[in-house]
């Protein structure tokens, strides 16, 4: 018998209890479940359960996590214009609400998802950030099939609309046509927004820097790609401030987002879910030329913002480093640090 290492077993137990979990959760519901069933189902002490997952709250985002990961990967998208795109980003959407006569548990799983953000702002605020920076990539996408100037209120538009259907199929399933979502999501593209870029009213003090950028490797949720080490701004945002990245992306350089949070325990999961399900939407919906040059990391550990230097995170940090040659050239902290070292010239 092969015996395994401290972190073989740990990892080894954290499984089965995403496992056990999945299964409550779908049986059950999300109110309904118990942690002590999740227990007794994968076999381990209530206590094992605990030392992996904060509560209940947080095992069932880390289960929703992963089942959007597990989604198969699209053929790529052949979308030619913005309705052509935002159609197709219906369509995947509808396809997966639940309906009526819906027996497949995968379907409902997430229905609890959405209550139990609005029951705590502990929660509620990093969301709201998460959905803005949903808007933002599909925004950013739009605009570079479209030709066309910002494009953020447009995506922030359909991806109400398409939240809300979801929202009413779980709630009143049966209720309005699957169809009619997609058609007025394609004629939400001849909408003039008037939208446009402001500058930020803020912009932090950027500081001359001379070292190596030598960060560990980590993961691009937004392709599911290693992120790797890139020129650009690397901007290290806390859940709070994540809308701004578009502070660095709108002066045109590469960016890498690093998401980081005072409470990884259970928000690094919720930004992975979140992520997951737009990479997956953006698959069926945007060809791979049209994604926007950005990268987004959740750094779950603080070890990519601790190679930019930043040792403390919580929900509030923004910090961003100017990467040039593969040294780190300037550094800003503080509100509009992304637009500082995005603009930043030696």
């Amino acid at each position: 018998m092969v015996r395994l290492t401290r972190a073989e077993a740990q990892e080894r137990n954290r499984a089965r209890v995403l496992a056990a979990a999945r299964a409550e959760f779908a049986e059950r519901g999300f109110r309904e479940a118990k942690i002590d069933t999740i227990a007794e189902r994968a076999e381990l002490t209530r206590g094992a359960v605990y030392s992996n997952f904060p509560g209940k709250r947080a095992l069932y985002f880390a289960v929703l996590a992963d089942d959007a990961a597990a989604v198969p990967v699209p053929p790529p998208a052949r979308s030619a214009t913005v309705a052509d795109a935002l159609g197709a980003l219906a369509r995947a959407w509808v396809a997966r609400l639940p309906l009526a006569t819906d027996a497949d548990e995968p379907a409902w799983l997430g229905v609890d998802l959405v209550p139990e953000v609005i029951a705590d702002d502990r929660v509620r605020r990093p969301y709201a950030q998460l959905k803005r920076l949903d808007a933002i990539v599909l925004g950013l996408a739009l605009e570079r099939l479209g030709r066309r100037p910002r494009q953020v209120r447009l995506a922030e538009t359909a991806l109400t609309l398409l939240h809300g259907s979801g929202q009413l199929a779980a709630a009143a399933p049966g209720f309005g046509e699957p169809f009619n979502v997609v058609r007025a999501c394609e004629q939400l593209a001849d909408l003039d927004l008037d939208d446009h870029w402001p500058l930020p009213p803020l912009v932090a003090p950027v500081r001359a820097a001379g070292a190596p950028w030598q960060p560990p490797s980590a993961v691009d949720e937004l392709r599911g790609t290693p992120a790797g080490p890139h020129d650009g701004v690397v901007a290290v945002l806390g859940l709070h401030r994540l809308s701004a990245v578009e502070e660095a992306i709108r002066a045109g350089v590469e960016v890498t987002a690093v998401l980081v949070t005072g409470q990884p325990d259970e928000l690094a999961a919720l930004a992975r879910l979140s992520l997951a399900e737009l990479r997956n939407k953006l698959r069926h919906a945007v060809p791979p030329e049209a994604w926007p040059r950005l990268r987004l990391v959740v750094d779950e550990t603080g070890a990519v913002a601790a190679a930019a230097g930043v040792d403390a995170v919580s929900d509030a940090t923004e910090t961003a480093v100017r990467v040039e040659h593969g040294r780190v050239v300037a550094r800003a902290d503080g509100w509009g640090a992304c637009h500082a070292a995005a603009t930043y010239r030696a």
